[in-house]
This record gives C-alpha cells, sequence and structure tokens, in this order.
C-alpha cells in the first residue's frame, strides 16, 4: 500500500524529482528507503506516517530550489518594513504620550516624499547634482526634515493643542479632519497625477548570495537603523528623553516636578514629523514616484505596525514595521500578490487575539 502512495506521488511530481546517479527515475521502491518508510511488511495504518515525511521533504525541496527568490524577498521585506518602523515611531510616540491617533501623520510623510522630489529636481535644474550628487541628497533630507517637522509642530499647535482637555473623540475628528485636508491641498497644488523622482542611480548595486542588492536598499535600510538607534538614544540617555517618559508616565507629577508638558509635546511631534520624512524621501527614492494618496495607505499600515509592536513602545513599533515588511514582501512571492495588504492584518488579529497588548507592549491597568 506505501509503495503504491510513494509511486503515485512520484507520478505527480514527475520523474525528474527523482533521480538517481546515472540519471534514472527513482522506483518507489527506492523512494521509499530514500525517505524511511515502513515496508510492505508493515499494516495499512502505516500508510499514515508517509504524509508528514512526504510534507518535510516537499517544504524542504521548495526552499532550496527557491532559496535565492527566498532571500531576494527577505531583502525587500526588509527594505519596506525599514520604511514602516519610521512611520510608526511617529504614531507610538504621539500616542504614548498624548493618548492620541495622529491621523494626519501619514499625510506628513506624504508631504515629505512631494517636498524631496521637488527639492532634487530644482537641485538638478540648477546644475548642484551634477557638480556632487551626494550634496544634493544630503541637503534635500535636510530641508525635507526641517519642512515636515515645522509643519508637524504647526498641526500640534492649532488643530491638537486647543482640545487637550477636550474629550477624546474631539482631538481624533480634528487629526482625520487635517489628514483630509492636506490629502487635498497636495492634490489642488500639485495635480492629481503621479509625479516622477529624478532617477541617477537606482539601477546600481551588487551581488550577494545570489541576491541583488542595491545601493539604495542598503542605504535605506542602513538610513533607518541609524535613526532608530538615534531615537532609542535619545530617549533613554539625553534629558529631554526622560522627560518626554516622565510625561509618557504621568503629566501631572511630570509637571509638578517642572517639565514644561507644552514643550515636550511639541518636540514630540517634531521628532515624529522628521522621521516621517525621512521615510517620505526614501520611498520616493525607492519606487520612483508618489501621489497624494500615499500617505493614507502607508499611515495605516505604519499605525497597524505600531499595534502589532504595542502601541507606545518604541522598541516595538520598530519591531512591529520590520515583521509587517516582512509579512507582506513573503507573502505576495509565496501566495499571492493581490491579497498583499491582506496579510499584514490577518497576522494582527492573530496577535492581538493571543496578546491584545501587542508583542513588547505592556499591559497597564488605567487610574481612577
Amino acid at each position: 500500500m506505501i509503495d503504491k502512495a510513494i509511486g503515485l506521488y512520484v507520478n505527480m511530481q514527475g520523474p525528474h524529482h527523482f533521480r538517481s546517479t546515472r540519471q534514472q527515475p527513482f522506483p518507489p521502491s527506492k523512494a521509499r528507503r530514500l525517505l524511511r518508510v515502513p515496508g510492505p511488511g508493515y499494516h495499512q495504518e502505516d500508510a499514515i506516517l508517509i504524509r508528514p515525511l512526504l510534507c518535510i521533504f516537499e517544504i524542504t525541496r521548495f526552499f532550496l530550489l527557491r532559496f535565492s527568490v527566498f532571500l531576494q524577498q527577505l531583502l525587500n521585506g526588509l527594505t519596506l518594513g525599514s520604511v514602516y518602523a519610521l512611520i510608526a515611531l511617529g504614531y507610538t510616540m504621539v500616542y504614548g504620550i498624548l493618548e492620541l491617533i495622529n491621523f494626519a501623520h501619514g499625510e506628513i510623510y506624504m508631504l515629505g516624499a512631494y517636498l524631496s522630489i521637488i527639492l532634487l529636481g530644482f537641485f538638478t535644474a540648477i546644475g548642484l547634482t551634477s557638480y556632487s550628487l551626494a550634496l544634493s541628497l544630503a541637503l534635500t533630507l535636510v530641508l525635507t526634515i526641517i519642512f515636515c517637522s515645522s509643519y508637524g509642530f504647526t498641526i500640534e499647535k492649532i488643530a491638537y493643542r486647543p482640545l487637550r482637555n477636550a474629550p477624546r473623540l474631539s482631538p481624533l475628528i480634528s487629526a482625520i479632519g487635517v489628514s483630509i485636508f492636506l490629502q487635498n491641498y497636495v492634490m489642488l497644488t500639485q495635480g492629481a497625477t503621479d509625479k516622477v523622482f529624478p532617477s541617477h542611480f537606482w539601477g546600481a548595486g551588487f551581488t550577494f548570495l545570489s541576491t541583488r542588492i542595491t545601493y539604495l536598499q542598503a542605504m535605506i535600510i542602513l538610513v533607518s537603523g541609524c535613526m532608530m538607534i538615534m531615537l532609542h538614544t535619545f530617549i533613554r540617555k539625553t534629558k529631554t528623553g526622560k522627560a518626554m517618559r516622565a510625561v509618557a508616565q504621568d503629566k501631572v507629577m511630570a509637571s509638578l516636578l517642572g517639565v514644561n508638558i507644552d514643550n515636550i509635546i511639541g518636540i514630540t511631534f517634531i521628532i515624529g514629523s522628521g522621521l516621517a520624512a525621512v521615510a517620505g524621501m526614501m520611498v520616493a527614492m525607492y519606487y520612483g514616484l508618489v501621489n497624494y494618496f500615499i500617505g493614507y495607505s502607508a499611515g495605516i499600515k505604519a499605525f497597524t505596525a505600531a499595534v502589532l509592536g504595542g502601541i507606545g513602545s518604541v522598541p516595538g513599533a520598530m519591531l512591529g514595521g520590520i515583521l509587517l515588511g516582512l509579512i507582506e514582501s513573503l507573502g505576495a512571492s509565496y501566495i499571492s500578490s493581490e491579497y498583499k495588504d491582506a496579510y499584514a492584518f490577518i497576522i494582527l488579529i492573530i496577535i492581538l487575539l493571543v496578546k491584545p497588548e501587542g508583542l513588547l507592549g505592556k499591559n497597564l491597568e488605567e487610574k481612577i
């Protein structure tokens, strides 16, 4: 019975999957010995043992034959996850201090992408990119961070600060209104069509372990990693970072100890908006085009990453962003690219059912 099952499996897979050293198809008996499946002397019920063995064999063969594809998708997922992590940090920092979901944060990321295209196009027109491309990119990055940080600080001062003591629903509605306003503002001023990022060196790269790594991917991962490390060090080691943690823990007590709450909240919005600006520029460079709607889709995914890692936890936002990018990339490659946006939400639902506070979040009791 088992010989027949193996023979059927061999025929289904094709003889080219089972070859001896002489390039001849494996007979069922030899395939049975290779897989260490019980022989004809066993009872018919023992045939069930072949199923897990065949599954393990098929999965192993699948990954070995497509190992280079797996590494490539792993790299793509890490690149995309690094961008998600930068945006998610803004969500989790604001929530950690204000317990507010800043739905306008995705539009700050979108503004960063648009501004990077405008600035680099300007530098190209005046000939600065031909003189020094690195200098042009550095200036574009710095100016984009300053511009987006100013936007984030202004949004907090106009849309959120007057509603700080209002019911929680009021600032949430205000955040949604700011998001819609910025979307339409960019659509009216820049047009509804896609904007193309100037291309200079995006195809250059190198090969490692049969995996193509572009210099742009390496730069995105490196820059994102450095920004995360700098933020973590800033929050843990500096006086302002300690004040931010104190405000997140207890605003009233921090205020009594001399911490300026308004300044700390403003700094939080500035830092989060700066990180979103970096992410926007890198996405514009990576994909080569942007539109006014990218802030909404990236914002939803980054918020999902923040919840996945644990909303309010900075390490959790980093982990959630990386995991989200890997899930999307591997799911699109091995299952179907049509549902790549659904994979992350499926994993999110499963994790929240098991661990509602997220992977690295803390389940804190509300004070009464």
